[in-house]
């Protein structure tokens, strides 16, 4: 899947009929999407991209980093619940999140509001999206890093993810959150997280 641009992004969420947040600086465009190249297969890799789209002073600024928005392998063939691991449904969440401590350890953006998982337990290495198993509400689907190491990126998803969308590289997932705290300084800590496929891109 190649990098999508900014443009893109705003387009497929237009389309959707989201919202697409454009008024004053740093009111953001948080956007998760999912490769529809690896056909549903766990991959264990970082192989999505969340985006982050906003203006400052005006003008456009567009981030797109490496990440996962699917679970690893480990927690796939590992389920934690009956009803199997999560996999987060492409939907726009509204206020879905905001900025406090992952696990108490360090600040991300943890879920506060329901969201809509597909439920896999099968064991098997294919995420089974089925639309009649989904469940809705809080499920600590949070917004963190991989590794902890400055200027590091992890390259496998293991236990970095059972459900939750994860960035890769440390200095980017340090930028991310240094413009969400810009972001709530003006718009308070709630954040609208959206999640795209590939192929709404166009």
């Amino acid at each position: 899947m190649n990098k999508p641009t900014r443009q893109q992004i705003e387009t497929a969420v237009k389309n959707k009929g989201y919202k697409w947040f454009e008024n004053g600086d740093y009111n953001l465009n948080i956007v998760g999407v999912r490769n529809a190249e690896t056909l549903n297969e766990v991959t264990n890799k970082f192989d999505d991209y969340i985006t982050l789209s906003y203006k400052n002073e005006g003008e456009w600024q567009y981030y797109c980093f490496e990440c996962t928005t699917d679970p690893g392998k480990h927690w796939v063939e590992n389920i934690m619940r009956e009803e199997g691991v999560a996999i987060l449904k492409e939907d726009q969440y509204r206020g879905s999140h905001k900025i406090r401590l992952h696990q108490g350890k360090y600040e991300a953006l943890g879920q506060q509001k329901p969201v809509t998982v597909y439920r896999d337990n099968n064991l098997d290495n294919c995420y089974d999206l089925d639309e009649e198993n989904t469940q809705t509400g809080l499920f600590g689907i949070n917004i963190h890093r991989a590794t902890k190491w400055e200027g590091k990126k992890s390259t496998q998803i293991d236990k970095w993810s059972a459900g939750c969308q994860v960035i890769a590289a440390n200095d980017d997932f340090n930028l991310f959150m240094d413009i969400c705290h810009k972001s709530r300084a003006v718009w308070g800590n709630s954040f609208t997280y959206t999640l795209l496929n590939s192929d709404d891109l166009g």
